[in-house]
């Protein structure tokens, strides 16, 4: 069922957004280096390796300089109309053909690389592979500010000790709590997520999501 929702949802998107699609690819064309769309290796269901799509915010090679695959507020890989792109999460959409060859889902959580899940345990890992990962999804909306949290110069250690443990038992809450009411639940909370970021809203529409640890409280509400 849900799997039928992904296809006409997605393919509705990708039509009346066709005309934002054009104009980011001709900007993107003629601004920075050129690029257009990026693929970068993820870890999909079952643990499959699979290429996520997204529009092109950063340097070349960004991900062999400066803190790899975590970006951090005011990084200076990030291109000029990148910068708009990342903030509106517009670099996103081109993943919504992900979701139509079946690779990704709408919701789900999000698609990670090898290197942010060696951080888990077996367990953890195994389950979070264990479903299509998604476009948007718990971690991504309560997270949507996560580059601004990350502006600090413990930046790296404040994302290995509380974020990715955190983001670990959002996800599982998910998993184990899937369903169609909380797959339409959630797109609805992205939605609003992206007009307004910092909200305590997804604890009141689940009461059940796991507590936000002290030290991030500042930066999430």
């Amino acid at each position: 069922m849900l799997r039928l929702f992904d296809i006409i949802l997605s393919l509705a998107a990708i039509v009346v957004l066709s005309p934002l699609f054009l104009v980011v690819i001709i900007l993107l064309r003629i601004t920075g280096e050129g690029e257009i769309f990026y693929l970068q290796s993820r870890r999909g269901i079952n643990d499959e390796e699979f290429k996520i799509l997204k529009f092109v915010t950063m340097l070349k090679d960004s991900p062999n300089i400066g803190t790899g695959t975590l970006t951090v507020k005011s990084d200076p890989r990030i291109l000029p109309f990148g910068l708009f792109l990342r903030k509106t999460k517009i670099n996103e959409l081109p993943q919504l053909f992900n979701i139509l060859l079946g690779q990704m889902s709408l919701i789900g959580p999000r698609p990670q690389t090898e290197q942010s899940l060696e951080g888990l345990d077996a367990y953890s890992r195994a389950l979070i592979l264990s479903v299509l990962p998604g476009l948007s999804g718990i971690g991504s909306i309560i997270f949507r500010n996560e580059e601004s949290l990350l502006e600090a110069e413990s930046a790296l250690e404040l994302y290995r000790t509380s974020v990715t443990p955190y983001k670990a038992k959002l996800e599982k809450w998910f998993v184990e709590n899937q369903s169609v009411t909380t797959y339409f639940k959630l797109i609805g909370l992205t939605v609003f997520a992206v007009a307004r970021p910092v909200t305590s809203l997804p604890w009141r529409v689940f009461p059940t999501l796991p507590a936000l640890p002290q030290e991030l409280r500042d930066f999430i509400w």
